[in-house]
């Protein structure tokens, strides 16, 4: 993350930053992320297969499922209503 943060980045992509993490390493690297957000103005595009995280700290998500590229997206909210992304992750009755 320094390394790349150093050369002052518009965007930057996080391809499971929190892989591998106790619970109290992903808690520090999610302030560390919003921190970054908030007082650089970066941009981070995350990819990450840990909901808690994806929801505390995203302020739009996009959902990928197997079957179609957007799943859904929206606000954490949204994504928690949204009936294909239940379906997606949780199944449905047959």
């Amino acid at each position: 993350m320094g390394r790349a943060l150093a050369a002052e980045p518009k965007l930057l992509l996080l391809d499971e930053p929190m892989a591998g993490m106790n619970v109290e390493e992903k808690g520090d690297m999610c302030r560390f992320i919003l921190k970054v957000n908030d007082e650089i103005g970066t941009t981070m595009v995350l990819i990450e297969h840990d909901m808690g995280v994806v929801m505390d700290i995203s302020d739009r998500i996009v959902v990928v499922g197997l079957w179609k590229k957007n799943c859904g997206s929206g606000s954490p909210d949204e994504i928690r209503a949204n009936q294909d992304v239940i379906d997606a992750y949780l199944g449905v009755p047959h």
